[in-house]
């Protein structure tokens, strides 16, 4: 579907930029025939065939580099090269099918002009170089060359975020953070009180009194 849009836009471009080109040309050179004349200028009156060749300017560039098709370019090219190669073969009859006379927007339109002086070749030799483009001939947007080679199934490893922070592993090991006062129910039995006797009133049972000593009660 991109092919055939490019190709329509490329059969509306050539044309449209025949007359651009044709007004822009003829009211530059017009105006700059009459300054001579007058031996003065008046800069605005170049705004108006600026804005005719600017807009031509516009639209053959976008035709030219985006990235949309390739038949777009060649189309208007081919479009445009081809009557100014008819004047190697016949060049009256080229030149007498070229209507001549017509008008627009009150300007003359002398369609033979751009013809005459080359600068339809050279136009259309532009945008048939801008075919040539490699990256042309491939889908737009593409996807990257990293996802194409990866095969299907592969698992594909990510850096880590500060969401995944801290890991699933350390969380299993490392014991959660509070402050709440300490559990206080000790981690060891106290040693019990046997026969009526505190447990710490008496050294531990089975240690060898030493000699010399007396019983102190």
């Amino acid at each position: 579907m991109r092919h055939l849009w490019s190709f329509l836009a490329g059969l509306v471009v050539a044309p449209v930029t025949w007359v651009l080109v044709t007004l822009g040309q003829d009211g530059s050179g017009r105006t700059i025939h009459r300054w001579v004349e007058l031996g003065t200028y008046s800069t605005p009156n170049l705004i108006e065939p600026a804005v005719y060749l600017g807009v031509a300017g516009i639209l053959l560039g976008l035709l030219a580099t985006l990235r949309f098709s390739p038949f777009g370019p060649l189309t208007a090219g081919l479009l445009l090269v081809i009557p100014y190669l008819g004047m190697f073969v016949a060049p009256f009859t080229v030149r007498d099918r070229v209507p001549e006379g017509w008008k627009m927007l009150g300007d003359p339109l002398p369609l033979r002009q751009p013809l005459e002086n080359g600068t339809l070749f050279l136009i259309g030799v532009l945008l048939i170089m801008a075919v040539f483009s490699a990256q042309r001939w491939k889908q737009w947007p593409g996807q990257p060359a990293e996802a194409e080679q990866t095969p299907a199934g592969t698992p594909v490893e990510t850096s880590p975020t500060f969401s995944d922070w801290p890991p699933s592993d350390a969380t299993k090991d490392t014991a959660a953070l509070s402050l709440s006062y300490p559990d206080p129910t000790p981690t060891e039995p106290l040693p019990r009180r046997t026969g009526g006797e505190s447990p710490w009133s008496a050294p531990p049972r089975g240690a060898g009194r030493p000699e010399g000593t007396t019983e102190i009660r």
